[in-house]
Formats: structure tokens, sequence, C-alpha cells
């Protein structure tokens, strides 16, 4: 490279080319280095309207230098148990081969009709390995929920009308078993009232909602898998080790190399909530939702952004709820709420469709409270008006009725005496007489 540097820069002195800076960037995907430069992304990692400040009184303390002195040697050594656990599942080059051919023989057997009974027992089998998804195995058996293979989905499916999981009989059996175990914490999610619509909420709500339903279900799967390795299964790790969520797995796995009671007290669980929301999954699922948002004509039910919050933080708390152990969500559900990394959209292009999605709502209630009050102003002038005609009409029955009485009281037979000024005095003698 620096050969190429070095000639470079002498072409551009030769030919006066005014000389530009490079810049490489090198990653690594799951401990490989598959390219030595790249771009990362066209978003920025910082903004400029962005203000933080920070008290340097408070940085320099000693106490903060030895807090962070203590993990930092707390995070070194889960990271060197990891590497030495991680070391035994190495995947070998020629064993990548043969996966790879065994792959191309089934894609090109095009007769291959796989017997669902057979699939459907050795799904059974391999969940009852595990606790957790034993458990949650028997939890939808007691509510009638049926595992069905079938080559209509695409990978896996709970269907909440029919109480029915499908499975696609012709996906790899690891990703079948694993991801049977995703559609079985969906149900566990239904039933406990977490599944319920993001767009039920306000759009913050929402976004919060939709990110934390899916990190729960990939937790639940890694949980599960790490189970399934503890009683010799270990396949299942090595799929989630060499899958997009490998990441997560390490998480999960950091905490419960160094302490077991990881598992039942949620903290391993919290590691893998905690990471997923690190991740640039985040992105992607909020721009499905944002475009969900945008094409949602029927709005949210809730009135109020305070009563959107308050039922977040309690649907937040149903989703740590496990079949055994502790709740590893509700001790932070107050705190994801608040916490940036857990609420904000860092992806320029969603935060400015959120924001338009947001202003829109937010414009089309005031013009419907604009209008209902209006038409409030309009019944009250229209009632006044109508009062006013009735009072009137009222006085002209109440004039009308005196006058028809008046006319029945003279004109019938009675000892009233109708005498008229004026008249000849000689009948008023006579009717005397």
């Amino acid at each position: 490279m620096g050969s190429d540097i070095d000639n470079t820069n002498n072409f551009q002195k030769k030919s006066g080319v005014k000389a530009r800076q490079r810049i490489r960037v090198a990653y690594s995907i799951n401990n490989r280095q598959p390219v030595l430069c790249t771009h990362i992304s066209d978003q920025p990692f910082f903004y400029m309207d962005d203000e933080a400040t920070y008290e340097a009184d408070e940085l320099l303390a000693e106490e903060n230098f030895e807090l962070l002195d203590r993990e930092l040697a707390d995070l070194q050594h889960k990271l060197e148990s990891y590497d030495n656990f991680s070391a035994g599942f190495h995947q070998k080059d020629e064993d990548v081969l043969l996966e790879f051919m065994a792959d191309c023989q089934i894609v090109g057997e095009l007769s291959y009709a796989p017997d669902h009974s057979e699939i459907l027992s050795r799904i059974h089998d391999a969940l009852s390995e595990s606790r957790m998804a034993a458990a949650l195995m028997k939890f939808a058996a007691k509510h009638d929920v049926k595992i069905v293979c079938t080559d209509h989905v695409q990978t896996a499916l709970y269907d909440k009308h029919a109480d029915t999981i499908f499975v696609r009989s012709s996906m790899n059996f690891l990703d079948q078993v694993l991801l049977t175990v995703q559609e079985l914490r969906r149900h566990w999610q239904y039933r406990q009232g977490a599944d319920v619509h993001p767009l039920t909420f306000h759009p913050d709500q929402a976004i919060l909602i939709n990110r934390s339903q899916i990190a729960d279900l990939n937790a639940a799967m890694v949980r599960c898998a790490w189970e399934l390795k503890l009683n010799n299964q270990k396949e299942f790790w090595e799929r989630i080790q060499a899958s997009s969520i490998a990441d997560l797995g390490r998480a999960f796995a950091r905490e419960a190399l160094i302490d077991f009671r990881t598992l039942n007290n949620g903290k391993a669980s919290a590691a893998v909530f905690e990471t997923w929301f690190l991740s640039e999954r985040c992105r992607e699922q909020d721009k499905k939702l944002i475009q969900t948002m945008l094409a949602d004509y029927n709005g949210y039910v809730f009135d109020s952004a305070e009563a959107s919050k308050m039922v977040s933080i309690e649907l937040i708390t149903a989703l740590g709820e496990q079949p055994f152990g502790k709740n590893y969500l509700a001790p932070y559900a107050q705190m994801i709420m608040n916490d940036p990394v857990f609420t904000d959209v860092r992806d320029r292009s969603n935060a400015n469709f959120l924001w338009f999605i947001k202003f829109e709502r937010s414009f089309m209630e005031t013009e419907r409270e604009l209008q209902s009050s209006s038409q409030n102003q309009k019944s009250d002038v229209h009632q006044a008006y109508n009062n006013d005609i009735i009072e009137d009409t009222n006085h002209e029955g109440h004039a009308n009725r005196r006058s028809k009485d008046d006319r029945s009281l003279f004109n019938g037979k009675n000892n009233v005496i109708r005498v008229k000024f004026g008249t000849d005095t000689k009948t008023f003698k006579n009717i005397q007489s």
C-alpha cells in the first residue's frame, strides 16, 4: 500500500494535480476479515445539532476512574472466557464446503418431498432438550396451539386466529427448531398481553414497542440454543455462531460463562436485549414500521401521549416475563422508556419520516378539534335561535288562546252583559227592566 501512495504522490507532483487525502476503513465479520477496505455508511456517526454537556469535575473524580477500571477488568475477563469457549466451535473450511455441496444437492432435487410427521417428531424431541423451549411448548399445548409443517410459509409463522404455528418443511432442521422457538415465544407474548400491534401506540412509543418485541424473540432463541448446547446439542449453538445473530450469541455467552445463575435471573437475556438495540437492526425494523405508518389511515388508539407511555411501560414489563425465573426486563422498564439507546431513531431518513408522520397526525387532530368546536358553536347558535322561535310561538299561542277564551266568554250564555260605549240609553234601560 505504501508504494502505491508514493507513486501516486509522484504522479500528482509531476502532473500538477492537487493531492487528495485517502481514507481507508477495514472491518471484520465473525472474527474474519473478508475485505481490505470499504465505506462504512453514508450516515454520520454524530450530528452537529447534538449538544452534550459534561461536568469535568465528575468525570475526573477518582472514584469514577476506579469504577471504570473495575468494569474494564470485568469485561476483559468475559472476553477472554468467551474467546477460549468459541475456539471449540471453529468450523473448518472443508466442513463448509461439504455443507455447501449438500445444500446444492437438496436444491437440485426437484422431487424432494419430506415426511412432515417425521420432521415434527424431530422438532418436538429437540425442543424437549431445552428447559425454556419445553415450557413454551407445554404452554402452547395448554392453549390448543398446534405445530404444522407446510410449504406455504417462507420460514415460520404463528397464526393467532387459527391457533397454529406453521413451519416450512423444506428448511434446514436447525433453522426449523430455532424458528419454532421464536414463534412459540410470540405465542407467549400474545397470551401475556404483550403482542399488541405497535400502531396502537403513538409514533414514539410504537418504534420502541416494535423493537422490544423483536428483541425479545431473538433473546428467546439464543437462550434455547444455549440450553440445547448444555444438553450436548452443540449444533444449535454452532448455527447461532454462524448466523446473523452471532453478536447476540456472544453477548449471552459472555454472561452465562462467568455465572450460570444469569440464565434464571435474566442478566444474560438482558444482555442480548441491549445488544440488539446497539446493532443496525433498529434501522431495518424502524424502516418497515414507518412504511406501515405511512400506509395506515386509522391512527392510534390512545388519546394522549401520556396514556400511551404508561401502557408502554406495562407492555415492556410483560415482555420480560419468563415461564420460570425472574422477569428480565422489569428492573429496566423505566430506564428503557427514557434511555436514548432504546428510544432514539439514529437513522436520519427514518427520523425525517417519523417527524413527518407525527406532524401530520398532530395537524389532523388539531383540525378535528377545530371542526368539532366550530360545530358546537353553530349548534349553540341554532339552539338559541330555536329557543327564541319557541318562545315567540308560545307568546303568540298564549295571546290567541286569550282572544279565543274572550270570544267564548262573551258569546256564550252567561250573566255577563257586554255594553258598548256611545249606545242609546233607552236600550240600557230596557235591558234593566
